[in-house]
């Protein structure tokens, strides 16, 4: 329900008010039903909320601080990475030089546009280990999407046609599944042990001649690092298939270790996240997918490559997957990624993970005592809890998550991965200093607490949000509601 002292938009319109001024036609007027079929135009004006330029102002300056983002407070969304985006990177973007040049400029006259491209490609193939990547992909799940296309070209220009099954963990990123789809594969699950790793011996039982590729996450889902990845990759390049790795969680890794030597063959990488271009809200987004030496054949095209001492877009790839987004890939995002690996450097990014994963320990242990904590062991950039103790007292974990919207908190990842009960996945990240850390977790444990004492407070909450309690159903089903004006 909305509540009374927070107007709508269209509660605060008057009738015959207006929040513009255009000066007169100076063309013609036009008959639109001569242009634009009549089924397809209006058949009376769109009920619009009328109001002047100062009520629409206000209107949008209170909607977006009622908003939440990283600037404004503790985003601990797991599985997620939203870290801080430095500010040095959005002057850069803004630099007229970047923001300026069209896609459809002559290569000559954007070499300092291609430098940059070709450059980040550069230290994204010493980052993760492949021998190419491509920037043309424009998030996570098209940059999955753009390896196992890849995959797919691979097996088929070898006669391997029977290759039809993507491997799929049970943990997995829900993207993972649906992309291995899309690019027109069956997916098969692998089973978790009970240390919430890939069981090997499901996955000996599961590879096979007709296994097109394993897709796997490192550190997984749970915040675990698969110990036997390299004895996984054995099994499945025993069996013919390729290793897929989803980047996702590489905050975890960076500069500590790298998918090519782990034995993947294919990874993409969201520059959104790891590389803290700004994230979220439907994009931007960049996804760049690196590949091994075999693979490079079917990159998408153009790729940016280095002919003596110019900058080219090659389209002479005759095994290439062909275009897979307009234009190059998202630019921006690029630039920003550039200017935060170049001013990090390999020692600034050794020590990105060193601090998400000591963030992350740090709050896992301070919580266990208050929460179930499925697996009891080391994790790295992110953990996972269970509110089963609190279930128990009528207390969900749905619950939990809106009673942190009382104070300030964006809840973290709920119900997901879906192999633990009530699960709660935190991912602090490593741009959080100890007393957001801090503060975060005291109020973890005071609901808690309110779960025993109080349980009502967290069934019913927020309490001091904007709106209250939603119904999750209907907002699924029903996400645009009609505001209906009283006559």
């Amino acid at each position: 329900m909305h509540k009374e002292n927070q107007p709508l938009i269209f509660e605060s319109s008057t009738p015959g008010r207006i929040g513009y001024s255009l000066p007169e036609f100076d063309v013609p007027e036009v008959d639109l039903e001569n242009l634009i079929p009549k089924e397809y135009l209006r058949e009376m004006e769109p009920e619009l909320p009328e109001v002047s330029e100062l009520d629409i102002m206000r209107h949008y300056t209170a909607l977006s601080k009622r908003n939440h983002g990283v600037d404004s407070g503790f985003y601990p969304l797991g599985s997620c990475t939203m870290k801080y985006n430095p500010k040095i990177n959005e002057e850069v973007a803004r630099m007229d030089g970047f923001a300026h040049v069209h896609p459809l400029q002559e290569e000559r006259t954007v070499q300092g546009a291609l430098e940059l491209m070709y450059d980040l490609q550069e230290h994204l193939v010493e980052i993760t280990g492949m021998d190419a990547v491509t920037l043309q992909s424009a998030a996570g799940a098209h940059g999955e999407w753009t390896g196992l296309m890849m995959i797919r070209a691979f097996h088929e220009a070898n006669g391997d046609f029977e290759r039809v099954k993507v491997i799929v963990p049970d943990s997995a990123h829900g993207t993972n599944p649906a992309s291995a789809v899309v690019a027109g594969f069956e997916t098969v699950t692998v089973k978790s042990n009970e240390e919430g790793l890939v069981d090997l011996d499901d996955l000996r039982r599961v590879v096979g001649n007709d296994t097109a590729a394993l897709m796997l996450t490192n550190p997984n889902t749970l915040g675990l690092f698969e110990e036997n990845i390299l004895e996984m990759a054995d099994i499945v390049h025993g069996a013919g298939g390729k290793l897929y790795y989803d980047g996702a969680n590489l905050n975890a890794v960076l500069s500590k270790a790298r998918p090519g030597d782990m034995g993947f063959d294919v990874v993409h990488l969201n520059l959104h996240k790891t590389f803290t271009g700004p994230h979220g809200g439907g994009g931007p987004g960049s996804g760049p997918v690196g590949v091994k030496n075999e693979l490079v054949p079917f990159l998408p095209k153009p790729i940016i490559a280095k002919v003596k001492d110019q900058f080219v877009l090659d389209y002479d790839r005759p095994q290439s997957i062909g275009r897979i987004k307009p234009y190059y890939g998202n630019f921006g995002i690029n630039v920003r990624a550039y200017t935060y690996i170049r001013s990090m450097g390999p020692d600034g990014l050794k020590a990105v993970t060193e601090n998400a994963v000591l963030n992350a320990n740090y709050m896992m242990r301070r919580l266990a005592p208050y929460y179930d904590l499925p697996y009891d062991k080391h994790c790295k950039h992110e953990f996972v809890l269970s509110g089963r103790r609190q279930k128990k007292l009528g207390v969900r974990t749905l619950d939990i998550a809106k009673r942190l919207l009382d104070f300030g908190y964006h809840p973290p990842t709920i119900y997901f991965p879906l192999n633990v009960e009530e699960c709660i996945m935190i991912e602090p990240t490593e741009t959080e200093s100890k007393e957001t850390l801090d503060s975060f977790i005291d109020v973890m444990i005071q609901i808690a607490k309110e779960a025993e004492s109080n349980p009502e407070i967290v069934q019913e909450a927020p309490h001091t949000t904007v709106v209250s309690r939603l119904d999750e159903t209907l907002a699924a089903r029903k996400p645009v509601l009609r505001y209906k004006r009283e006559e």
